[in-house]
């Protein structure tokens, strides 16, 4: 198990960016731990097929370079999210949680929809 940290927009901006953590399991994608947590703030509508954009988080540089870089059909998807796309946003249902991501401060998206 590895220890996540889901920041709101409102948090992160009153400073407090250690966020809500979560325990999960490596191997699935951090959609799938913020939803079996219920994090609000993850909508992830269509359940991780890649057709909605509503899972939208952003990282920190530092955690980013940990990932690989987002592929063809992200990079499009993350055109079309709701609150627009930072330099280190992903969708989190492409992010698959492995060792090295414990620890992971994930910042929320004031807005999904």
């Amino acid at each position: 198990m590895i220890t996540l940290h889901f920041v709101a927009a409102e948090d992160a901006v009153a400073g407090q960016a250690r966020g809500r953590p979560v325990q999960a399991r490596t191997g699935i994608s951090l959609m799938q731990a913020a939803v079996d947590a219920g994090v609000d703030g993850i909508a992830a509508d269509c359940g991780g097929t890649l057709t909605c954009g509503t899972c939208h988080v952003v990282l920190s540089p530092a955690w980013a370079a940990l990932l690989p870089q987002p592929h063809a059909e992200e990079d499009a998807m993350l055109d079309f999210v709701a609150m627009p796309r930072q330099t280190h946003s992903r969708l989190s249902c492409q992010v698959v949680l492995a060792d090295r991501h414990d620890g992971l401060a994930v910042l929320l998206p004031t807005t999904q929809y």
